[in-house]
């Protein structure tokens, strides 16, 4: 019986994906943050570093969710199309 997740490759590139997105969004943080504050207050540098962080990951992560769930829909459809013939 075949499974309606999508492909481990699939899957795998969403999660390297929302790994770069959350990497980006901190360097992003880090920078808006020290020209902001510069280096007196590293907290709130720090602070915003990782709510940039925290934002860029979950942002991609829905997006991802979404990708993998319309590929799905997508493999359902096609597997009716092909029993139909």
């Amino acid at each position: 019986m075949p499974s309606a997740l999508p492909s481990v490759l699939a899957r795998a590139l969403a999660f390297s994906a929302v790994i770069v997105a959350s990497i980006c969004g901190g360097l992003m943080g880090f920078a808006l943050g020290r020209l902001q504050w510069g280096e007196t207050e590293r907290a709130w540098v720090v602070l915003v570093s990782i709510i940039g962080s925290v934002s860029a990951s979950v942002g991609v992560a829905v997006v991802a969710v979404l990708v993998l769930r319309a590929m799905a829909e997508w493999n359902d459809v096609a597997s009716i199309r092909a029993r139909r013939r």
